[in-house]
Parts: structure tokens; sequence; C-alpha cells
């Protein structure tokens, strides 16, 4: 009943469960762990507990373009003429605006053009338009860093 209220995990080692028991923690949803070898039990409490851990954020720079020129389109905002000096830049991918070294604004890419179409990856050296989501104030020869958040699960 403890480790219902508490929602615990209850590990035997050389043991095994009466019927009731085992009864009882099915009904209550208790997780029971047994094991011969201490080895595993060790393991399986160290996989457990790095379960419990948040995952750690990795940041991945994907690319670089330099903004070569500025469109302003109607209902959509200021568009960005770039030529990509490095990676690619795809349209799942967060940007950072970095201007004269500094990071001004990080945010999505709303808008990922080739000539007149929409693409999904443009790499380099080719040039695109950049349309950055809810900020218009973009400025020729800023920089803007294309990256991926990745999550990676924390150990002990």
């Amino acid at each position: 009943m403890l480790a219902a209220a508490s929602k615990a995990l209850v590990v035997g080692f050389h043991v095994r469960p009466e019927a009731a028991a085992r009864r009882v923690a099915e009904r209550e949803h208790i997780d029971l762990r047994t094991s011969d070898i201490v080895y595993e039990l060790i393991d399986d409490m160290r996989a457990a507990m790095a379960g419990l851990l948040p995952p750690r954020l990795v940041e991945k720079v994907t690319g670089h373009a330099d903004v070569r020129a500025l469109f302003q389109i109607p209902k959509i905002g200021t568009i960005a003429g770039c030529a990509l000096a490095d990676g690619a830049i795809r349209r799942s991918d967060r940007v950072r605006l970095v201007r004269d070294g500094v990071p001004i604004y990080a945010g999505k890419i709303s808008s990922l053009r080739r000539f007149k179409d929409d693409v999904r990856e443009v790499v380099a050296p080719l040039e695109c338009g950049i349309g950055i989501e809810n900020y218009p104030d973009v400025k020729v020869g800023d920089v803007i860093e294309a990256f991926a958040v990745e999550e990676t699960p924390q150990t002990l």
C-alpha cells in the first residue's frame, strides 16, 4: 500500500512475490521487479533512474546564410535574399539572426524559397529567400544561422 501511495518501484533480489501480493500490485499498478543476479538488478535500477532525468537538448548548427538583399512582400513581410556560405538550411530548422557577431533573434523559418518555388532544403553555395517568423528587422550584411535541436537521453 505504501508503494501505491508513493508510486514507487518494488525490487526483489532472489525472492518471488506471493500470489496475493502480485494481484494487489497489478490492481494498484505497482511495478514489481525481481532478479537473481545483483548486476542485472543494479543495471535495471540505473536505467530506471536515468529514465527519470529530462533529456539533454543539443543544438547542431546546420548552415550559415549571408543576407545580400531585402524584399518587402505584402501580407508576408520581409524576405531576406541570401547566399548560403556553408551547410544546408531546411524549412524545419530553427534560425538565429546574427548581426556583427552578436545573436539578436532566434526563431522559426516562415518561408524558404528558391526562385518562386517553395523548397524544403537549400544547400551551399545556392541562393534562396528566407522569411523569419515574426521578425521583420533583417538588414543587409546579417548572417542567418540555421540549427536543429536534438534531444539525447541523459545517462548516469
